[in-house]
């Protein structure tokens, strides 16, 4: 840090308000007090106006990582000695597990992942020292989903990480309602549709949405409208994808898919064809979750006008970056179900030994082989799914997204 920089009151407001590319600037508490002081005697603290002491206190706590506690503290010894000391202790102090560096290496990892949940994450942290050797996570490799959330409130991590169109219903006889029942087996997929917004009268793109039940492998198109025209071309792409057989596809009772032109495709694929039932919100509940943290997450809500362009550049971004970083390096929590024998009634817990890639639950299948399509081999998946570490993959991904932000063009 370079201690010698007192910024203006000006520099200081724009910093905490974000303008600034420094994320972490003091290590250690004698380089704090030091920077602290300096700032407080260049500014002459006790003569300023109120609103220009709030800012000098907002600014000492983001480079400092200290609470507005701390800081008023040694404002107050400033103020009462004219100096800056470190306390007394009159008990030991223990060293922490986790440095500063790792949790500036976990908020960074955060930034990446878009702050995905404390167990999600935890796998990464273990995957990246076990399986791709790298060593600046080797104190984290074994850190608790819970802690993850404790380190996210500190201070340090704040200074460097601080992140509708209804469905038409249709009456036509077309596909069984029923509930999908995999029994363990890969290719039963949920699908949905969601839209890419309104702005005014003109609609946005539209992103299709398959899950797999058994896995949770997915896989995201994007099309200009829900009509035929797009939308068959937009299926046949999808479940080209998917690396296993497909069985099952199951949606709501939008007309985009109940139709005869899809249930057609799907027929000439021996793939059968199922809907949502009444007051059952569940049937198609996993897709919906990831809508959320999936699509909406990393698309937002902003519109994005239905051009093919615009399409383009997304499904481009989605099959060669998106599509493999959400089955090899983003891990999903698999649920346990348990029945108690007593009373009989069922409970979904989602512990820390289920959270795993969806490649890694494909591979770890009975005779997982057998599920595969012709041609396809895990020996060949590996081949992506270890090319680049799960971090390293994020950071690529992260910046295939803006490229592709960049290419689209927006109305005026």
């Amino acid at each position: 840090m370079d201690t010698t920089h007192v910024p203006t009151l000006i520099q200081m407001a724009d910093y905490v308000s974000g303008d600034n590319t420094l994320k972490l600037c003091c290590q250690n508490k004698l380089e704090a007090y030091g920077y602290i002081a300096k700032v407080l005697v260049t500014h002459k603290y006790i003569s300023l106006r109120k609103p220009d002491k709030t800012a000098v206190k907002q600014y000492l706590m983001a480079v400092s990582g200290y609470s507005l506690a701390q800081i008023e503290r040694l404002i107050s010894c400033y103020v009462r000695t004219g100096r800056v000391t470190l306390a007394k202790r009159t008990q030991p102090t223990f060293q922490g597990i986790y440095t500063n560096e790792d949790i500036a290496t976990l908020a960074r990892l955060d930034e990446l992942y878009e702050r995905m949940s404390g167990p999600a994450m935890a796998i990464v942290l273990k995957r990246e020292y076990e399986k791709f050797g790298n060593k600046s996570y080797e104190r984290l490799k074994n850190i608790s989903a819970s802690h993850i959330y404790n380190l996210r409130d500190t201070n340090v991590y704040k200074c460097i990480n601080t992140t509708y169109t209804k469905t038409r219903p249709t009456t036509a006889k077309i596909g069984e309602r029923a509930k999908p029942e995999p029994l363990g087996k890969p290719g039963f997929l949920r699908v949905d549709t969601e839209h890419q917004g309104d702005k005014n009268g003109e609609k946005g793109v539209y992103h299709i949405n398959f899950v797999d039940e058994v896995t949770q492998w997915e896989v995201v198109v994007c099309v200009r409208a829900i009509t035929d025209k797009y939308m068959l071309p937009a299926l046949n792409m999808a479940l080209e994808i998917f690396p296993f057989i497909i069985l099952n596809f199951h949606a709501d009772n939008g007309s985009e898919y109940i139709n005869r032109k899809v249930a057609g495709l799907l027929n000439r694929g021996l793939i059968k064809l199922t809907k949502s039932r009444p007051r059952h919100s569940g049937d198609n509940g996993l897709v919906e979750a990831k809508n959320g943290v999936v699509l909406r997450k990393h698309m937002g809500y902003i519109h994005i006008p239905r051009t093919n362009d615009n399409a383009e550049a997304i499904n481009y971004f989605y099959v060669n970056w998106f599509i493999p970083w959400l089955n090899y390096h983003r891990p999903c929590a698999f649920r346990q179900t348990i029945q108690d024998e007593r009373t009989g009634k069922i409970t979904h817990k989602y512990p820390k030994e289920n959270y795993t890639m969806p490649y890694e639950k494909l591979k770890s299948l009975e005779n997982a082989q057998q599920y595969l399509k012709p041609n396809v081999t895990f020996d060949i998946l590996d081949l992506q799914a270890y090319a680049l570490s799960d971090s390293q993959w994020t950071s690529e991904m992260q910046l295939q997204k803006q490229a592709m932000w960049d290419k689209l063009s927006f109305n005026k």
